[in-house]
Order: structure tokens, then sequence, then C-alpha cells
């Protein structure tokens, strides 16, 4: 593996890390290879040792931190041990739950638990980051959009719901604190992302995609650091992502 570089020596907070095949770790791992010590943030403990031993493994310096992203005393716990002893340049909102359900087979319970992860979650941790960002004279936040972001589709209505209060979030800081020197950005992935979660949740549709045919996570991490490296007089708001060949 790639060793670590040491041209950044700020922090940088991933939320949303789970399998070492999916975005949030392809995430931190390239934060991490640039200097930056990385907080790595999920629901299950077990999934982000193993990230973390991963970063460690390539000589990156990253910590590890279960937290509930819709709880405003969790992120604010997570923030104060990411910023313990390196400023703050960075954080990724990676938070991402999908449950396909048509319309009359999409609960109260289901929308809102939707809405909760993708949306209320994604508003907790953005004002967070921006307060202290902004504090400290700047720095990125990126936020995780989907296809869903932009359109409903059946069976995704409330995922889409979700996700559009998210993009519409982000849009919000965006306005609000990119005079004060906060880049807000937001990526929406178009297109099925390889790794455990296509495989384990629709392996055939995923297949018949085909070679190139699904995006990358690594490749995809790039784009969000080169968002972070933007210069100030020429920033990306919001960016679409896909292979080569999916249609849109």
């Amino acid at each position: 593996m790639a060793q670590a570089k040491t041209d950044h020596v700020g922090a940088a907070i991933v939320i949303g890390v789970g399998p070492e095949t999916g975005l949030g770790a392809a995430l931190a791992r390239r934060f991490a290879r640039e200097g930056l010590r990385v907080t790595i943030a999920g629901r299950t403990p077990e999934r982000l040792e193993r990230v973390a031993a991963e970063i460690r493994a390539a000589g990156g310096s990253v910590s590890v931190k279960a937290a509930d992203a819709t709880s405003a005393e969790d992120v604010a716990a997570l923030f104060d041990e990411a910023e313990r002893d390196r400023a703050l340049e960075l954080v990724a909102y990676n938070v991402g739950a999908n449950v396909p359900a048509p319309a009359l087979e999409t609960t109260p319970e289901l929308f809102e638990r939707l809405w909760r992860q993708n949306a209320f979650g994604g508003f907790i941790v953005g004002v967070e980051a921006v307060r202290r960002l902004a504090a400290r004279g700047g720095g990125t936040l990126v936020f995780t959009g989907a296809t869903a972001s932009l359109r409903a589709r059946p069976p995704f209505l409330a995922f889409a719901a979700a996700k559009a209060a998210l993009r519409a979030t982000a849009q919000g800081l965006a306005r609000e604190f990119g005079p004060k020197g906060v880049h807000v950005a937001h990526v929406v992935v178009d297109g099925v992302i390889a790794g455990e979660y296509a495989a384990t949740n629709f392996a055939e549709y995923a297949r018949s995609k085909g070679a190139d045919g699904v995006l990358a996570v690594d490749d995809v991490a790039e784009v969000y650091w080169a968002l972070h490296r933007q210069k100030r007089s020429a920033w990306t708001h919001e960016i679409d992502l896909r292979p080569f060949k999916e249609p849109f």
C-alpha cells in the first residue's frame, strides 16, 4: 500500500464508514494518505476498527468513534475527538440509508427513518461542521448524494424525499457559509458503487452493468479530494459522477 504523505497536518472526519470496500472507507484512506488524521464514524465498531487497521498499516493516522449522526450530542463529541490536537479542515457526510418500497408499502415509520438518517443527520453534522470551520477561517464539507437527490422513481419515494432534503441542506449551507470561507459541496453519485453493499443487496443488477459499468470507490474518493483542493476563486458546489457508459 502507498504510504501516507505529510502534505496536510490537519484533521478530517468521515461519517458513514461501513465495510472496507465501501465509499466511506475509501474516503478515509484517501484523506489519510495526504497526512490528515482521519476520524471515522459509523454505527458498527467492528467495521470501523477493520478500516482503521488498514489505514494504520499504510502509515496513516486514524481514530475511531462509534456515533449516531442523528444525535447532536454524539456529533459534537465526534467533532471534539477529531479536533483534539489538530485543526479540522475536511468533513464528509456519507450516510446513505436506503430501503426500496413502493409508495403504498412505505410506512410513516420507514419514511421518517430514512429522512432522519439521510437528511436530519446531514443537517446536524452540517451545522456542526460549518460552525467550526467558519470559526477557523475555512475548510470543506462534502455531502454524498444519489440519483434520487434529483428525481424520485419507484420504489424509492422515501429515499428520494430524504436525499432531496439533504441536497437542499447542502445548498443552504453553501450559500450562507461560502462567503465565510467554507466550501460546501454535494456529490451526486449517479450509478452503482462497487462494493459489499451492491454485492449484498443487488448483486445481479450490478453484474448486469458489465465491465466498467459500476463506480470504483477509489475513483469517487479522488473526486472528493479534488473538491477539497479547489482554489476558492473556482469552487464547485455540485458535481455528478457516473460510469462512462451509464445512461442519463
